[in-house]
Order: C-alpha cells, then structure tokens, then sequence
C-alpha cells in the first residue's frame, strides 16, 4: 500500500477540512466515497468484482470495500490486469502536479513520456533529456508511479487510443498509429491483451464523438476550480494577431510540429471550456493528427492542467491578508504552446506596452512567418522558427529594424534563435529552471525579469518571482524590490502562481 497525504473532509463539509496521513485502506475508500474532485488523477481504484479501475470521482455503483485495490498512477492499475472504467474514463484525469511528486525527476519525467508517447522515444533518450542515467531514471520513476516507465508510456498510448475511440470518428488504423503502436496488429494485440476486449468492440460500447473528417477533438481533464475566463483574458491580451485568437470564450491559433520522420506538419487548434464535465475540449485539424501527443501535451502545459488548486490555496491564501481578494482559488499559471514564439514575445515586451509587443510580434509573423489558409478567421500565419532567423543575411537589425524592433532587441532575439538550435538551453518542462535561468542571462539583452518570466510560462516552473516587474511594484508601492523579494519568500514553492494573481489585482 501506497501512502499520500490528502485533505479528508470529516464531514465532507468545506468548513470542516482535516489534513492527515492515509496509510490505510479505510482512509482511501473512505476518499473514494467522498466523490471530491480534489482527489482525481491523485489514486485509482480497482473494483475486483468488475475487473475495472476508476478514477475517485466515478458516479458509477459504489463498490464494497473488500472489492477495492488503490493505485498510485493509471498505469499501475493496468499493470494489475484492470482495464479502464468507460463511466468516468480515466484517460480524462488530470496529471499530477509538482506537489503531488516525491521527485521533480519522476514527475518530469512523466510529462516527457505524455508528450512522446507517439514518436518511439527510447528510455536512452528519455535520460538523456533528463540529464540522468537510465537506470537512475528507471529506479526513481518505479519508487513514484509503481511502475517502469516503458510501462507508463503504453498506458498513455493506451488511454490515448481510448480517448480518440471514444471521442473521434479515427479509423481504428488511424489511431493506431497517432498513439504510436506502430501497426494495428500491434495496436489490437496490446488493447486485447490489457482490456479484454478488441478496440472496435469498446467503440461500439461508448457514445462516438461528432467530429468530422476535418478535425479531432479530444478532452482533457483538470482538478476544479478553474478561472477559465481569466485565463483568456491573459492570453487575449498577449496574443499575436494572425497567429493567436481568443474569442466567444475559446482559444485559437495556427501550430507547426515535427512528426518522429522529422517532417514538419502544420494546422490550427480550437480549446473551449466545458465547466460541467470539468474539461477542456480540444479540436485539432486532421493535419496536426501524427503529433496529437504532442500537441495535447503542450494544451496542457498551456493551461496548466496538472495543476493543484488546493495545493496552491494552502500556501497562498494568506495574500488576501495584504490585499483583499489578491488571491483567487483556481487562477492558473499560463503556459505556453511554443516557447520560441513566447521568448520572442517576451523580449519584445521589454519596456513597452502589451499591446505594442503583440503588433510588433504580428509584424514579424506577417513579414516572416508561412502564410497558411485555415478556413479561420484571424489565423494566418505560422511564426517562424530559429531556422528562419538565423538563415537570414547580413545583420539581423537590417531585417527587423524596418519593423520597429530596435537593434539591441533585434541581437537578443538571434541569440534566443541560436540557442535553441544548439539546445544550448533547455526549455521544455524537463529543464533544470535554476540552471537554464544562469545559462539565459548569459544571452545579449536577457536581464533577470525575462529570464524568470520565459522560466515560468516556457519551464512552468511554479517558483518564479518578478520582484522588479512594474506590475508588481505598483501593488507593492512604498516597497523595494529586494522587501517584495523578502515577502515572497512565505510563497514558495508557487511564487510563480502568486505573481500572477499579483497581476490579476491591477
């Protein structure tokens, strides 16, 4: 038996929350009954008398508790001979958070493995990226998730398979291949071996999604509350026109990703909220569809759907007793979807208005950036890439200058391009932030204010803090930035989170 530290409600009456430990099986059936979404994507359940697993918040028949086994991760469960329940479908359970990981290593480990669950990666690779050994990497992952990570990552291209089953009119070779199997007989060998069952059969089983030929939606899942609202407006208002769009309550934009044969395949994307299932529901163009992985894995990294409200309301509550109502339970830490895009965005941001770094950030795209026809209004344009940059002739001012970027801006950004082309720096969600934030300010034009803020929407590092930020300072007027440092230090681990809802108050 596994032990986690869960907020078990006595009564199951908000006014009334106990933190203490869970070492028993009581404890855990007894959260299991409770139907509290702050448990989901926490454990799992086996249900013996059905062969099934679900997540905690399942609204099927509560079984008997002699019927119940609790696992760690959905992987576990699988690995016991449990296929996954079609009520509550546990492919929709929200990752864990920073929080819920005994090791940065395991859970980074695990956000990797989402993303990559399509393209082959080897565990060689796997460590590589991480900095480790294999065999670290292999002891380190089995103490958190009970399981191997080669194991993990087929229960992702299983749920994965699942989803698009349920959700999607794919043909079943289709989906096969976009979750990675390889070949439908691997695929139909693998989902017979571990469900029980043929995937055409659980198609038949569950409600088939309305997608058409033109696009996949697939949903995701996250721990409720989940200010959705705020959230675009955030990214509305950095939103690169042609590129971005958020409007009548959904996020838009056009995406290039490389496939596992290194062809570059481009599209458009759709995110909208469906507050009472506790999703995002994401609509993706047929052409995106060899590296959905990797897309819902950047969806997710966006809006943050690993997230732990309660986790981060613990710590941060106690900022309403500076400001009324600085804090807000559920406001997440934007993201973002491509971290070149973002960077770049970033330094055009530097001692300018919002609004005039996205225009500027338009010109670029406009100017730069491949034409592409969506059929959507206000989707454009692709933003270009380092390649693009550095191909370039002659001095880099001579090319964005004319745009109204200024030199000094103009070098930043071609060191931003180099960088990434010589994975000199890591940006991915596998970064060391610490590390990467030294290596960043080495690069022309990145001071410390860029560097933790590129850490925190690129890295979703959870601990940056922007004391020298003008937003910042104004709601902390009367203080120096080396006191609003001070002040944050009760914030930790989710500074990153408190200067966001610090934003939120202006």
């Amino acid at each position: 038996m596994f032990y986690l530290i869960l907020d078990i409600l006595t009564t199951f009456d908000d006014s009334e929350v106990a933190k203490v430990q869970v070492p028993d099986k009581q404890g855990l059936y007894s959260a299991f009954k409770s139907r509290d979404t702050r448990f989901d994507g926490r454990f799992y359940v086996g249900v013996s008398s059905t062969g099934i697993y679900c997540r905690p918040v399942c609204h099927a028949r509560m079984p008997k508790i002699e019927n119940c086994t609790f696992y760690s991760s959905a992987a576990e469960a699988e690995q016991a001979g449990y296929r996954p329940c079609l009520i509550c479908r546990p492919e929709l359970a929200p990752g864990r958070s920073v929080a819920d990981a005994k090791t940065a290593l395991a859970n980074r480990a695990a956000r990797v493995l989402e993303e990559n669950c399509g393209s082959g990666l080897s565990m060689g690779e796997l460590a590589g990226k991480l900095g480790c050994t294999d065999r670290h990497l292999r002891r380190v992952f089995g103490e958190e998730f009970k399981v191997s990570p080669v194991q993990y990552m087929q229960t992702c291209r299983l749920l994965l398979a699942k989803s698009l089953l349920a959700d999607s009119s794919l043909s079943v070779l289709d989906i096969a291949m976009v979750s990675g199997f390889g070949s439908l007989r691997r695929f139909n060998d693998a989902f017979k071996k571990q469900y029980r069952l043929s995937p055409t059969a659980l198609r038949k089983q569950s409600e088939l999604g309305g997608d058409s030929g033109e696009n996949v939606t697939v949903a995701l899942g996250y721990r409720p509350p989940y200010q959705w609202e705020k959230m675009l407006d955030f990214l509305a208002l950095r939103a690169i026109p042609g590129v971005e769009a958020v409007r009548d309550g959904e996020y838009l934009r056009t995406a290039a990703l490389t496939d596992a044969k290194g062809a570059t395949l481009q599209g458009w994307i759709r995110v909208s909220h469906v507050l009472k299932k506790n999703t995002l529901q994401v609509s993706i163009s047929s052409t995106l569809l060899p590296v959905l992985p990797q897309v819902l894995s950047r969806i997710r990294h966006l809006f943050d759907l690993h997230c732990d409200p309660d986790a981060v309301r613990e710590t941060l509550e106690s900022m309403n007793d500076i400001k009324p109502k600085m804090f807000t339970h559920g406001l997440r830490l934007p993201g973002c979807f491509d971290s070149f895009e973002m960077c770049v965005r970033a330094v055009l941001g530097q001692q300018v208005t919002v609004k005039a770094a996205s225009t500027l950030a338009a010109r670029i795209a406009a100017t730069y950036g491949i034409k592409l026809e969506t059929g959507i209004e206000g989707l454009d344009y692709i933003f270009p890439t380092p390649k693009d940059f550095t191909l370039l002739k002659g001095e880099i001012s001579n090319h964005l200058g004319p745009l109204g970027i200024t030199a000094a801006r103009s070098k930043t950004i071609l060191g931003l391009a180099y960088a990434f082309i010589d994975d000199y720096i890591d940006f991915s969600v596998a970064a060391q932030p610490e590390d990467e934030i030294a290596r960043l300010r080495e690069l022309p034009g990145i001071g410390s204010w860029t560097a933790h803020y590129i850490a925190m929407r690129s890295m979703g590092w959870t601990d940056a803090f922007l004391e020298t930020d003008h937003g910042v300072k104004n709601v902390f007027s009367g203080l120096k930035p080396k006191e609003i440092l001070a002040l944050s230090e009760q914030w930790r681990p989710w500074r990153s989170y408190a200067t966001v809802n610090i934003w939120n108050t202006l």
